[in-house]
């Protein structure tokens, strides 16, 4: 996807950007070039890869979720920024908080934010498994996001503590998302989860599938949740 097709490919889904938009987006791609350089961001350093299986597929959970004014969001495993920040470009009234294990990476986020001038994000250097037991942000936030970082019966344990009762957990996944969810059954009823949605459909140009999961927070998680750091992947619920 070039830059050039990125605009109408995202207006076909009612996303119009702005020149701000799009010079950010522009700002980011050369940003994340620079830095993978130095450190191992992303193995896409094409522009139309980038375009396509960076920003276009993390920005395609606003076709799904309804992203509001305001909103905490929290980005568990954000990696270079994805899928929150390509969100929080075209969102950018929402408040984007990531957290992630690797303290380059922090670094990298730092810079990206000053260089696109966002205003409301911040980030943690933390494992999720303990970031989801600070009493500061443990359901504190409205949405919880992540992308195809671990199995969704993971995911769940490191996403949905994080999360307030009446929150949602917006999950991205590819291929195979449906064997996730029927595995993952019993670990989101533990941690006060249900799955309202799993929107399937295929990325342009290329054709892969994608899913976006829909997970409703019903109830509060029990305390022991999330386990001990590497638990959760060594033992998954």
């Amino acid at each position: 996807m070039s830059k050039e097709q990125f605009i109408p490919f995202l207006k076909e889904k009612g996303i119009s950007l702005s020149s701000t938009q799009l010079a950010q987006f522009e700002r980011y791609f050369e940003v994340l070039i620079e830095w993978n350089e130095k450190m191992n961001l992303t193995a896409l350093t094409e522009e139309h890869d980038v375009y396509l299986k960076h920003f276009y597929d993390s920005i395609s959970a606003s076709f799904y979720y309804d992203f509001q004014p305001g909103q905490r969001i929290i980005d568990v495993g954000a990696g270079a920024g994805f899928p929150s920040i390509p969100i929080k470009i075209v969102h950018p009234d929402i408040h984007v908080s990531i957290v992630d294990s690797l303290k380059k990476r922090i670094g990298f986020l730092e810079h990206l934010a000053s260089e696109l001038k966002l205003e409301n994000v911040a980030f943690f250097h933390d494992r999720a498994e303990t970031f989801g037991q600070n009493p500061a942000h443990r359901e504190n936030y409205d949405v919880a996001t992540a992308r195809a970082v671990a199995r969704m019966s993971v995911l769940s344990e490191l996403c949905l503590p994080l999360v307030k009762v009446g929150g949602d957990f917006v999950a991205m996944k590819g291929a195979g998302s449906g064997d996730e969810l029927a595995d993952a059954e019993g670990a989101l009823k533990q941690l006060g989860g249900k799955v309202m949605s799993d929107y399937r459909f295929t990325l342009p140009i290329e054709e892969s599938e994608r899913h976006i999961v829909l997970v409703k927070k019903e109830k509060k998680t029990p305390k022991k949740y999330p386990r001990k750091p590497g638990t959760p992947n060594k033992q998954p619920l």
